[in-house]
C-alpha cells in the first residue's frame, strides 16, 4: 500500500511541478546564500522577502491573477531604497532595513485589509504553497536557475574577492559597485520567486539553512558553495516528499528538513575534530 500510494504521489501533476520546483530553486537559493551570509545579509534578504507582501496587495489592487511581477517591483524598489539610504545618510544599514521592513509590510497589510483579501491567499503567500505552483512557475524558476546560477558562477572569482575583501577588490580592478547591484538585483528576483517556495515568513531560512550546514564541513569556499548546493537540494526535495506523505505545510518541512541536515553537519564535523 505504501509503494502504491509512492508511486501515485510522483504520477500527480500537481506533485511533479512541487518537486521541479524545490529542485530548481532550492538549490539556487542555496548558492547565493553562500554569498549572503559571508558578507552578513541574512537581514537584507528578509527585509526584501516581506516587502513583497506589499506586492502581493498591488497585485491584487491590479486584479492580477498572479503577483510575481508586482513583487519582484516592490522588492527592487525596497532594495534600491535601502541601497539609496546606506550611500546618502549616516544612519546603519541595519536601522534602515528595519524601517523598510516594517513600513512595506504595514502597507501591505492596509492594502489587503481595504481591498478584502481573502485569509486563505494571504496565507498562501506568508507560508508558501509549493503544491500549488503551475507549469508557468516552474519554467520561470528554470529560467531564473539558468540566468542567476549562470551569472554567479561566471562571475565567481569577483564575487569571492568582494565577499572577502572589497577594498582590495577595487585595487584589483573589480567593479565592485556595478556587481554589488547586480547582485542585488538577483538576489532580489530570486527572494520574490522563492517565496512561493517557503512563503515570505520562511524564504530567508532557505538561504540561511544550506551555507551554514556546508560550513559547518567545508575547508574553503569552493567546498561550500558545492555542499551549500547539495544541502539545498536535499532540504528542498526532502522537506516537500515530507510535506505530501504527512499532509503538514511544506514551507515548514523544508526548513525542518534543512535544520536537520544542518544538525547532522554540526554533528559530524564535531565528530571528525
Amino acid at each position: 500500500m505504501a509503494s502504491t500510494a509512492t508511486r501515485t504521489m510522483f504520477t500527480e501533476p500537481y506533485m511533479q511541478r512541487a518537486l521541479l520546483a524545490a529542485l530548481l530553486l532550492a538549490p539556487l537559493c542555496a548558492l547565493l546564500g553562500v554569498f549572503v551570509t559571508a558578507r552578513r545579509m541574512a537581514f537584507f534578504s528578509d527585509t526584501v522577502a516581506h516587502a513583497a507582501l506589499a506586492g502581493v496587495a498591488v497585485g491584487y489592487w491590479l486584479r492580477l491573477s498572479e503577483p510575481t511581477l508586482p513583487m519582484i517591483g516592490v522588492g527592487l524598489a525596497v532594495a534600491a531604497a535601502i541601497l539609496w539610504l546606506k550611500e546618502r545618510t549616516e544612519l546603519l544599514t541595519d536601522t534602515i532595513m528595519a524601517l523598510l521592513l516594517a513600513g512595506s509590510v504595514s502597507v501591505g497589510i492596509i492594502l489587503l485589509s481595504l481591498l478584502r483579501a481573502s485569509t486563505g491567499d494571504i496565507h498562501r503567500f506568508l507560508f508558501g504553497d509549493i503544491l500549488a505552483v503551475s507549469a508557468a512557475d516552474v519554467w520561470l524558476a528554470a529560467a531564473l536557475l539558468v540566468g542567476v546560477g549562470g551569472a554567479a558562477f561566471g562571475h565567481l572569482s569577483q564575487l569571492a574577492l568582494i565577499t572577502a575583501q572589497e577594498e582590495i577588490a577595487q585595487v584589483c580592478g573589480v567593479p565592485v559597485r556595478r556587481l554589488n547591484y547586480i547582485s542585488v538585483l538577483l538576489l532580489t528576483v530570486t527572494v520574490a520567486v522563492s517565496i512561493r517556495l517557503l512563503g515570505i515568513i520562511l524564504v530567508t531560512s532557505l538561504l540561511v539553512i544550506p551555507p551554514a550546514a556546508a560550513r559547518n564541513l567545508s575547508h574553503n569556499l569552493r567546498q561550500q558553495i558545492l555542499l551549500s548546493l547539495l544541502f539545498g537540494l536535499l532540504g528542498g526535495l526532502g522537506g516537500t516528499l515530507l510535506a505530501s506523505e504527512f499532509n503538514v505545510p511544506c514551507g515548514p518541512a523544508i526548513v525542518l528538513t534543512g535544520i536537520t541536515l544542518f544538525l547532522g553537519s554540526l554533528v559530524l564535523s564535531r565528530w571528525r575534530r
